[in-house]
């Protein structure tokens, strides 16, 4: 099997890490990918929204799957363009990936399928929370506790569009739960958590995400078998209903609130940086589960769940989310890879063979142990062998679920 990876950042080296070691894949592709990737297979500069230059590059590779990595792609129909030139993609059409592009479009699926979620608010009064309606790179959630800080969300969420929505402030622990959908079959993949604000204890503004761990130990198997059955799966019958079936990675963010599980929104392709800490449990070929969802034909598949833990820290820019870096050295990847560790590439690039900053969120650094504990460890004491000017990470990822003061 040839497969092309689309896209260059952590989520996508997680997930050509992973298909590499397939069996089944004897080529890997990427565009445009990144340094990490480049190490486990050949990447072309092109841009993962160019649907018809990746067109040509499917069909000059002769591929038999693309996988589709970043959501700004896939609202804006680069699935559909590949399909339409005979390419098998995973990742869903421009319709059906308005679950992720459209909160309004989400809210109104997720009410005709009975999947409890916030309530939107017809005026803006604290507490709430104020969303941008359009994909915002995981920063175009505002919480609103004072009056002080709903005049600023509505500034702010002013810079996405004009279309926003506000909902009832829910309050409770935060769950990311993934699976693998057909069409009709859904096929869980493990829990996690991540970390969305900057700063330690979930302090200053939000970004594409600083951290994750996988699994979440306070849910039982049965409890996350419930959640997909009563959130993932009426979904997927609404939207196949529609006539806008869903194919690819469908991510629910949950709220677990004193009242039960909530839906606080829906993404159309895999987390990140959610993969680089679920990717690691999966026991199994994931390339031919891929393969399998997007021919439409997921219901004899299965995958393993390994019993480790992973936990996975993201190293930023000094001025992250705000501000990116550029063409600053790193030093120390191979050292923290020589300890075990896990390396991805997010935010790199290669100037005169050296490793170089180039973006926000510059790495991932994944620890993985037969312990939550011990794969905490594992990720900060790799994480303290890397360095770029400025690097920045969270130091709690995970301390609260092993119950350590971070």
């Amino acid at each position: 099997m040839k497969v092309l990876v689309v896209g260059s950042g952590g989520r996508e080296h997680a997930l050509a890490w992973k298909l590499a070691q397939s069996p089944a894949v004897e080529e890997l592709h990427a565009a445009p990918g990144n340094p990490g990737i480049a190490k486990l297979g050949e990447c072309h500069p092109i841009r993962a929204e160019d649907g018809e230059s990746l067109l040509a590059l499917a069909r000059t590779l002769d591929v038999d799957l693309v996988v589709v990595g970043p959501e700004a792609p896939l609202v804006a129909g680069v699935a559909d363009e590949l399909r339409r030139g005979g390419v098998a993609v995973f990742g869903p059409s421009a319709a059906a990936a308005q679950i992720e592009g459209s909160k309004e479009f989400a809210k109104e699926v997720m009410r005709a399928a009975g999947v409890p979620t916030a309530e939107t608010m017809s005026v803006a009064r604290i507490p709430c929370a104020v969303k941008a309606d359009g994909l915002t790179g995981g920063k175009g959630v505002f919480i609103c506790r004072t009056q002080e800080e709903l005049d600023s969300a509505l500034h702010a969420v002013a810079t996405f569009g004009d279309q926003f929505v506000i909902e009832e402030l829910l309050e409770g622990e935060e769950l990311s739960l993934f699976a693998l959908v057909d069409g009709a079959n859904v096929l869980p993949l493990p829990e996690s958590r991540d970390y969305s604000r900057v700063g330690d204890g979930d302090i200053g503004p939000n970004t594409g995400g600083m951290g994750s761990y996988s699994p979440v130990p306070e849910l039982s198997e049965s409890q996350i078998a419930e959640l997909v059955d009563s959130v993932h799966r009426p979904v997927v019958e609404e939207m196949a209903a529609r006539g806008t079936p869903f194919i690819g990675c469908l991510y629910a963010g949950l709220m677990l609130t004193p009242d039960g599980p909530r839906v606080l929104e829906f993404n159309c392709r895999f987390g990140d940086p959610e993969s680089q800490a679920i990717l690691p449990r999966i026991e199994g070929d994931l390339a031919k589960a891929l393969a399998a969802a997007a021919a439409g034909d997921l219901g004899e598949v299965e995958l393993g769940v390994s019993d480790a833990a992973a936990v996975s820290v993201a190293l930023a820019a000094g001025g992250y989310p705000e501000l990116r870096d550029a063409g600053s050295p790193i030093e120390g990847v191979e050292a923290a890879e020589a300890d075990g560790a896990l390396v991805f590439h997010a935010g790199t690039a290669s100037r005169n063979g050296r490793l170089v900053t180039s973006g926000g969120r510059i790495l991932n650094v994944t620890g993985i142990g037969k312990t939550l504990e011990e794969a905490r460890a594992r990720a900060y004491e790799a994480c303290a062998r890397i360095s770029f000017s400025g690097a920045r990470y969270r130091r709690d990822i995970a301390a609260k679920a092993v119950n350590v003061v971070g």
